[in-house]
């Protein structure tokens, strides 16, 4: 019997030749102004036989960047370095979606001039970031103002021409794992008293505003969106996440995009949080493509869609050690172990040079 995880799905108007997805993955190999080099280039090309590649988070202007030598979309060398990935990908017969990214409150000073960085509230991260300038501790972010807002939507839409115009086939908007939109879905975050905080409506209101501009720049079966409901990563909390995603799935029906991708690890996985995942509770109200992350082996990404619990599996750590895992996974082959050391340091070791099979 054929493993569902090898079966073809569509997306839109696109066909996957598989549900395996190669999850959005920060690597820091761009130059340090954001434009894409070409070790990205054969990285990408690398594992085009994913179903679907989502590309590293991308940002989306100069204000929502944060990381350094994390690419961006909002400058001519930037569309015209994702260009030579898009081909790439699409020359050995792939599929490539670029994560759109602002990272608020998650940056720092040092990236922009010395202004400070921008949330759904003046609420500090803990700990440290890596700026462009060595180690320093997070910084209390500025609250945006109400007439900044209709700015931070036109980023994003922006960002989406630039990457239809750079050959993607799509975009995923990034509202997880801490970054701006889930500053403002996440009450342990957002704490404003305006149109955009305080209810769940409220709180979903710039997610719904930049998922209706980013359609509207392109169209609804080229726009995924990603969560972590329950993701605790950079201080991120909510009093009832099981409300509030459920809630902004249901917002999202009236939008229509192609996919929700969830990050929520399966129950007993190490990642795993103390809440209960949402994503099941999404999976009943999103009528749409459903894309779970979280640890997954290819045994339980098989369980969870022959139980269809979701459409797709995307797999993060795994596509970094194994460009054709797509071929290993269908052989039952071994895994190349990865090499954590290597994850975000800026050379083609531990990037580009892992082992296909024979």
């Amino acid at each position: 019997m054929h493993d569902p995880l090898f079966a073809s799905c569509p997306l839109g108007d696109l066909t996957l030749p598989n549900r395996m997805v190669m999850a959005p993955l920060t690597r820091g190999r761009a130059q340090p102004d954001g434009t894409p080099t070409d070790l990205m280039v054969e990285y990408y090309r690398q594992r085009a036989t994913a179903g679907l590649i989502i590309t590293e988070a991308t940002h989306i202007s100069s204000q929502g960047q944060g990381w350094y030598c994390a690419p961006g979309i909002h400058e001519p060398a930037h569309v015209e370095g994702w260009k030579k990935v898009t081909r790439a990908v699409h020359t050995e017969g792939g599929r490539i979606f670029l994560q759109l990214w602002h990272m608020g409150r998650a940056s720092h000073s040092d990236f922009h001039d010395g202004a400070l960085s921008v949330s759904s509230s003046a609420l500090a991260l803990q700990g440290e970031i890596t700026t462009p300038v060595g180690r320093k501790a997070h910084e209390t972010p500025r609250a945006l103002e109400l007439n900044e807002l209709p700015g931070i939507v036109e980023q994003y839409a922006s960002a989406t021409r630039l990457a239809r115009e750079a050959g993607f086939d799509g975009v995923e908007i990034h509202a997880a794992n801490g970054y701006l939109l889930d500053q403002f879905l996440r009450n342990g975050c957002n704490q404003r008293t305006d149109a955009y905080g305080g209810s769940i409506a409220n709180r979903c209101r710039l997610m719904l505003e930049v998922t209706e501009a980013v359609i509207g720049a392109w169209s609804a079966d080229r726009v995924g969106i990603r969560f972590s409901p329950t993701g605790e990563f950079q201080g991120m909390s909510d009093s009832d996440p099981q409300a509030l995603f459920t809630g902004a799935a249901r917002m999202l029906e009236t939008l229509k995009p192609v996919y929700i991708h969830t990050m929520e690890p399966l129950p007993g996985h190490q990642l795993a949080g103390t809440r209960p995942r949402v994503t099941p509770a999404i999976r009943e109200i999103f009528s749409g493509i459903l894309i779970s992350n979280g640890g997954f082996d290819a045994a339980e990404a098989n369980r969870a869609i022959s139980a269809q619990e979701t459409d797709l599996v995307a797999f993060g750590v795994p596509f970094i050690a194994n460009p054709d895992l797509v071929e290993r996974y269908r052989l039952n082959a071994p895994l190349n172990p990865p090499d954590p050391a290597t994850f975000y340091s800026h050379g083609a070791k531990g990037y580009t040079d892992y082992p296909a099979l024979g």
